[in-house]
């Protein structure tokens, strides 16, 4: 492997999947995703009740409900819809989060996972009830 690597490296080789405008465009149709306020509340909660919980030495900041936000956005997108389902946010939920967290020493010696930690935070939360889903 070393001798393989020592001079050329494989990334070198790739080549674009898309453009970057076809990138730019695919992020500005994630952004036009429709978010119902019931399922901002409930992203929100989740990532605010990290703040809270008592394992957790550091919660999710702005920045990672900002990044939940989006990733919502794109899992519908992904998925044929235009709009976020609350299914949507517990979905990406984990990956979004689980590396921004930071456990409590004592938790850690208690063998507390943060995406265990992170499963019951999101399952503590009630989820929405959407009467409609846009057209």
């Amino acid at each position: 492997m070393l001798e393989m690597l020592q001079r050329k490296h494989p990334v070198e080789d790739l080549q674009p999947v898309v453009t970057a405008d076809e990138l730019r465009e695919a992020q500005r149709a994630v952004r036009e995703v429709y978010v119902d306020e019931k399922v901002r509340r409930y992203l929100t909660q989740i990532v605010h009740n990290t703040r809270k919980a008592d394992d957790l030495a550091l919660g999710g900041s702005p920045r990672a409900s900002i990044a939940l936000f989006r990733c919502a956005q794109a899992i519908a997108a992904i998925s044929g819809r235009d709009y976020v389902q609350p299914d949507d946010v517990k979905r990406v939920a984990a990956p979004v989060l689980t590396h921004r967290l930071i456990l409590k020493p004592e938790s850690r010696l208690r063998k507390v996972s943060v995406a265990q930690l992170l499963d019951e935070i999101v399952e503590e939360v009630p989820v929405p009830m959407l009467a409609n889903q846009p057209a």
